[in-house]
């Protein structure tokens, strides 16, 4: 059976108050961590990619602190077949690089693996860089910012859809691709889908138990570091042009911001 991994990543609430240790990582100290929106639109595709496809399984793999569980419990109840969690003391505070490298381990460990998934971008990091990233590891074509995927053969297609326009994107597998908030409405998890997700057994994997030593990742050995972070300023109110001489005022404004 070929497998399709699909990469979920635990974040904080969006309505949480997020706050940064001193060594400017998260605090998560209670905070409400959840199942980053954009990666529900990754399984709901390798989902669907699972059921128009016979002969595939779907599994979910985190990487993080044991209260990464719960966002693999939601993929689950969502309909994934298996929920693997990378989890290790060392892992923590590991930039971009040091996560990618822990992830493509991981993935090795599952099994053999035809398609990985992940989101476009993180609501927290917001790089969207991983796929890329892995696919340089992995030396596999990634289809980046996906807004629909299918499998003809043994080729992966999707479409990408830009400011600059619509393409259709093709390459062969296996192949790594990256879905965003523009593809299909991810689907409710249904009473039956919560109960067996709560019950389902998470496999543990640590770092020893996918051949990456503590040296290469950690906040210690991060090729990146955040030297210095500020609060956000408080939002203001714009400026509000009354109807009498609207037209003249909004031009010169889009011509002092070079817009015209």
């Amino acid at each position: 059976m070929s497998t399709i991994v699909v990469l979920v990543k635990s974040v904080p609430d969006t309505w949480s108050r997020r706050t940064l240790e001193a060594d400017f990582t998260l605090d998560r100290v209670g905070v409400d961590e959840v199942l980053d929106e954009i990666n529900e639109f990754a399984v709901e595709q390798a989902l669907r990619l699972k059921e128009a496809n016979p002969g595939y399984r779907v599994v979910a793999l985190s990487a993080g602190p044991t209260s990464s569980e719960e966002a693999l419990r939601k993929a689950l109840a969502m309909g994934v077949d298996e929920a693997v969690l990378l989890t290790d003391e060392a892992l923590a505070g590991s930039d971009l690089l040091g996560t990618a490298w822990a992830l493509n381990n991981a993935i090795n460990a599952v099994g053999e693996v035809e398609i990985v998934v992940a989101g476009a971008a993180s609501s927290d990091g917001a790089t969207g860089a991983l796929p890329g990233i892995l696919s340089e590891y992995r030396g596999l074509p990634a289809l980046t910012n996906l807004s629909s995927v299918n499998i003809e053969g043994r080729d992966i297609l999707g479409q990408r859809i830009d400011h600059y326009g619509i393409y259709e994107l093709q390459a062969p597998l296996p192949a790594i691709i990256s879905i965003t908030d523009k593809a299909d409405k991810p689907r409710f998890p249904n009473f039956k889908g919560m109960m067996a997700a709560k019950k389902a057994q998470i496999r543990h994997l640590s770092l020893a138990d996918v051949g990456v030593s503590a040296e290469q990742v950690g906040l210690a050995h991060a090729s990146t570091a955040v030297t210095a972070a500020s609060q956000r300023p408080t939002r203001t109110q714009g400026e509000i042009i009354a109807a009498n001489g609207a037209a003249e005022k909004i031009a010169d404004f889009l011509a002092a911001e070079n817009l015209i």
